[in-house]
């Protein structure tokens, strides 16, 4: 140890750790690899091959059609888990649908369809692409005057900008709870009264929040929201994504992709579409079966959990890696990249360099240090608690310091490739 905090310190912690067993419960391929990307894509739970091969093998090849019967309401009995444990909704408030692009695609389009006369949309300029795009995209379509809002890089949305650019006019408010690229948490409860007291509506991001953040969406006020399940929820792979509605808006709002899974009546197969009352009206079509039987034991470890003492650990891993940054990277030209203390963000953070993208490829290459990079010079680091050890930490911001200060990373390629 050159400066700085032991390691005895981060082992220590990890004997403390009342979730450290939880690390056991998920497939840990290669023991020596530091896994620092889950806010991506969430390691693999160790009971989810059985559950799939039970799907894949007993569902379709045994029961074939015949196992729609216990397979077709998945996506709301899904859901309602999600709402009671992860979410902080009611039953019949959450569904599994689609992608998180799509879901927010409906919701904001039925949001807009309910607010005539309206003729502004307010987002963040610094927003996930995706979210930006769709945005775009609707105003364009709509003639709507679109707002960009304020972002810093590094602490996220200024709310005195919404609060300025708030009025009669705007219909529409998309903001991510916790942003993608630093980490940085909104104040869902305060951006919820901002846009109420103008009669706007706001539709939630939460992607990078459910599973790691305690999200409160029936207590803040929140009317919509969205989020996908392969990141802190370990769903997999383009694991199918969530959508939220609040129960009063159910029957109020009618999302543009009609569908015979939001259909009254779906297996009469009417001449026209005439939809649920419920969340239901926001499916569209038969969902992904495989994959969304992958959520169900990822959940069940979340919820045995527990998002108290997930978040408890989230920000104890935090703190950790701000103070270990701030002793060993900073005299090497690192400085932080997301809001401290670690309770302004969620489950990761990040380090502007220079070089950055250098280091994120030797890191993997050289270090086995596996973590993420995000234009134009960051680091992102992702904590996940059910998997992440203290000493995980602390070993992989002491190789990163190791492989800056003796120069590992300057033969790595310069130019960014693709990088999703």
């Amino acid at each position: 140890m050159v400066s700085g905090i032991p390691r005895t310190v981060a082992e220590e912690l990890d004997a403390s750790d009342p979730l450290a067993a939880f690390r056991e419960r998920f497939v840990i391929a290669d023991p020596e690899l530091i896994y620092l990307d889950g806010n991506s894509l969430g390691p693999l739970p160790a009971a989810t091959p059985e559950v799939l091969r039970e799907v894949v093998e007993e569902g379709w090849g045994g029961g074939l059609v015949r196992s729609w019967q216990g397979w077709i309401d998945w996506g709301a009995r899904l859901g309602d888990r999600l709402a009671e444990h992860v979410l902080g909704a009611a039953p019949g408030e959450v569904v599994i649908s689609d992608s998180t692009s799509v879901n927010l695609y409906k919701l904001a389009a039925a949001a807009l369809d309910a607010a005539p006369g309206r003729g502004t949309v307010l987002m963040d300029a610094e927003d996930f692409p995706t979210n930006r795009y769709i945005v775009q995209g609707l105003a364009e379509q709509r003639g709507l005057r679109l707002v960009r809002l304020p972002s810093d890089l590094d602490g996220g949305l200024d709310l005195d900008a919404l609060r300025s650019a708030l009025n009669g006019d705007v219909a529409l408010v998309v903001l991510s709870l916790v942003s993608y690229r630093s980490g940085a948490l909104l104040d869902m409860a305060q951006v919820n009264d901002l846009a109420d007291a103008v009669g706007a509506r706001v539709v939630w991001d939460v992607s990078h929040a459910a599973g790691a953040v305690p999200v409160d969406l029936g207590g803040t006020g929140a009317e919509l929201a969205v989020g996908c399940t392969y990141k802190y929820l370990n769903g997999g792979p383009g694991s199918p994504a969530f959508l939220y509605v609040r129960r009063d808006l159910q029957s109020r709002l009618r999302q543009p992709v009609w569908g015979w899974y939001g259909q009254r009546g779906q297996f009469e197969m009417g001449p026209d579409y005439d939809p649920v009352p419920g969340i239901e009206r926001f499916l569209v079509s038969t969902p992904p079966l495989v994959s969304l039987a992958a959520i169900d034991p990822a959940l069940a470890l979340v919820e045995e959990a527990g998002l108290a003492r997930i978040r408890a650990k989230g920000l104890r891993l935090g703190r950790l890696a701000d103070d270990l940054a701030d002793a060993w990277l900073t005299p090497l030209h690192f400085r932080p990249a997301s809001p401290r203390p670690p309770e302004r963000r969620g489950s990761h953070l990040s380090l502007y360099h220079p070089d950055a993208w250098r280091i994120c490829q030797a890191l993997a290459a050289d270090a086995k240090v596996v973590c993420d990079y995000r234009v134009p010079d960051r680091l992102r680091i992702g904590l996940s608690p059910l998997v992440t050890r203290f000493t995980d930490v602390w070993d992989a911001l002491a190789r990163m310091r190791d492989v800056v200060a003796e120069g590992t990373h300057t033969s790595r390629p310069a130019g960014l490739a693709r990088v999703t």
